[in-house]
């Protein structure tokens, strides 16, 4: 009867050639020494800058003069507003002081865009100036159009239009009965 071996007990009594060891690496860069890196990096490592001479300190106790404190005036609606289209330059922009006329707002601000997508920019822009100085806008209208974008500030209602649609529907002469501001 033959006994049947197996691979591995095949492969466990079979010597192995031995394997030649792989040379070093010809290309690999030379290493350099600690100091060498600690000198390259201080040569890289820009110059300090002296300190400034300060005054001494008071001694505890003694009063120190206040600091004058620039005191910024808070701005109003109508400022931030008109700011905001003068930085975008809106065209013809007029405020009318409706508070005689109207319980609905204090005050109607109408401009012109020359383009739908310069009306959208003008109204994005005043909100974000007005959000920033603390003004929460209640509603947006029409700004997925562009012709004619309204925006309800509370104390105050922004119209901003393309010169055609000003020209139809004529708000300044449907609300001349209020004071008529140039701004």
């Amino acid at each position: 009867m033959a006994v049947k071996r197996s691979s591995q007990s095949k492969s466990a009594s079979s010597p192995r050639p031995a394997r030649a060891k792989a040379a070093p690496k010809a290309a690999a860069a030379p290493r350099r020494p600690a100091a060498a890196k600690a000198k390259a990096a201080v040569a890289k490592a820009p110059a300090r800058v002296p300190r400034k001479a300060t005054a001494p300190k008071p001694a505890h106790g003694v009063a120190r003069p206040a600091k004058a404190s620039k005191a910024r005036a808070v701005p109003t609606l109508q400022q931030v507003v008109l700011d905001a289209l003068a930085d975008m330059k809106a065209v013809d922009v007029k405020a009318l002081d409706v508070r005689g006329i109207t319980d609905i707002t204090d005050t109607m601000v109408v401009a012109s865009g020359t383009s739908d997508r310069h009306v959208k920019s003008i109204a994005d822009r005043v909100v974000q100036r007005c959000k920033e100085s603390g003004f929460r806008p209640y509603g947006m209208e029409g700004e997925r159009d562009g012709e004619w974008v309204l925006l309800d500030l509370q104390d105050l209602v922004l119209h901003v239009m393309l010169p055609r649609v000003r020209e139809f529907y004529a708000l300044e002469k449907l609300w001349e009965g209020g004071v008529l501001r140039r701004a």
